[in-house]
């Protein structure tokens, strides 16, 4: 596994403990859409499987979530 990869995972691993940071929910879903996107990228290049559909699932329900507040908003 190359640096660039593994930086990429720790920082992966970074933005997912700072979305429990988060007070708003709307920061909190952004977070994790970004942590989420992360672990995507770092999951192919390290050629697993698990990792990309585990966090495609967290974005979508992320993505989800967000759009329902949005209707709710209006």
């Amino acid at each position: 596994m190359d640096v660039v990869t593994r930086y990429l995972g720790w920082a992966a691993t970074a933005v997912f403990v700072a979305s429990y940071f988060c007070a708003r929910d709307r920061t909190l879903r952004a977070v994790q859409m970004t942590g989420a996107l992360m672990w995507i990228v770092y999951g192919v290049l390290i050629g697993a499987s698990p990792v990309i559909v585990a966090n495609a699932l967290v974005f979508g329900a992320s993505a989800w979530t967000s759009a329902r507040a949005r209707q709710h908003e209006r």
